[in-house]
């Protein structure tokens, strides 16, 4: 059970990076430091869009319009980092 538990963290961990990566390269898009008409560019933003959106979009369902603003990133970390912190402190020394 505790190789779970360190599995599971491990996964949380990816995938922080995957929404950190995400958040960097629409920041890169936005302000066309890169362009999404060049096809990996293009296949690299939809890849991590992909992974990202189902995460975020029920977030952004329920936040108010901050005026271009999206913070649900943000959201999305705190929650898994919050997670990843049970696990790793309250159920992984209970096994």
């Amino acid at each position: 059970m505790n190789a779970l538990l360190i599995t599971l963290s491990s996964v949380i961990s990816l995938y922080i990076y995957v929404i950190i990566a995400s958040a960097v390269f629409s920041w890169l898009i936005a302000f066309n430091v890169v362009n999404t008409q060049n096809k990996f560019v293009y296949t690299v933003y939809d890849i991590l869009n992909r992974l990202t959106e189902p995460a975020l979009a029920p977030i952004r369902r329920f936040m108010p319009n901050l005026g271009g603003l999206d913070i649900s990133p943000v959201i999305l970390l705190l929650a898994l980092i919050f997670v990843q912190n049970f696990i790793r402190f309250d159920l992984a020394p209970l096994m």
